[in-house]
């Protein structure tokens, strides 16, 4: 018996390519960024081809400067590209109109930022649930005692920002990624501000929620010790991405 689409689902269906095999939750074809200055334009990314499966953990590595968080961004639908595709479990995300698309985000998609972008004026707590304040998603309403345990976060929910430690920062925005259960999490070097051992802590506690809920890492790092962590590494130089072979 067939399950009856929703509303919602029905608009979305029309961005699904059922040519992308069930196992690739993200696919990118020939992703480019360019940015034009007067006569002179920039690349910075170039022609990127990518697959990830289900439930894999890749890296990107890279300078500064290489185009990484560009592509890491447009990979997430945070920015546009200058032409090319990207499919998150199927669906053309770069094809949405800005409604659809947040409402396809809420759901699938979590993203962890360097700089944590916590709203100051909101405890812990509120940070957190924010996600679902704003879609409307409540879906797992007893998942923020697990995550908020998990993460360790759980006797500073009612501290604001500033009270907190960075490696308690850190954890929050990474609790605030995962609050709706996505499909794909994305974090742009998530250990850059934080000390070896908070960083180590919190690579561990990612990897232990991937585990638990089957979820897809892709994430951008300029620690080995981070990236060697990974399933697959990826070296991105001049907005070329190469898969790095084992040695």
């Amino acid at each position: 018996m067939q399950t009856k689409l929703t509303k919602a689902e029905r608009k979305l269906n029309r961005f699904h390519n059922h040519e992308i095999p069930e196992n690739e939750v993200l696919v990118a074809r020939e992703l480019t960024k360019t940015y034009f200055q007067g006569d002179y334009h920039i690349k910075a990314v170039d022609n990127v081809f990518l697959r990830v499966r289900r439930g894999e953990f890749v890296s990107i590595v890279g300078t500064s400067g290489s185009g990484k968080s560009t592509l890491l961004h447009m990979l997430a639908g945070l920015d546009t590209p200058t032409s090319g595709q990207v499919f998150l479990d199927g669906y053309d995300i770069h094809s949405m109109d800005d409604d659809q698309f947040s409402d396809f985000r809420a759901k699938k998609i979590g993203f962890i930022f360097q700089s944590f972008h916590l709203l100051p004026v909101l405890t812990a707590k509120e940070n957190i649930l924010m996600p679902q304040k704003i879609s409307g998603d409540t879906r797992y309403p007893s998942y923020f005692d697990t995550l908020t345990r998990m993460l360790k976060i759980d006797d500073r929910l009612h501290h604001l920002p500033s009270e907190l430690s960075g490696g308690q920062r850190q954890r929050v925005a990474a609790a605030r990624a995962l609050i709706n259960k996505p499909d794909i999490l994305f974090a742009d070097e998530p250990t850059g501000n934080l000390d070896r051992d908070s960083a180590g802590e919190l690579i561990d506690l990612l990897l232990a929620t991937r585990a638990e809920l089957g979820q897809t890492l892709v994430m951008v790092t300029h620690d080995p010790a981070v990236a060697a962590r990974a399933d697959r590494i990826y070296h991105m130089e001049n907005g070329v991405l190469r898969e790095q072979k084992p040695e």
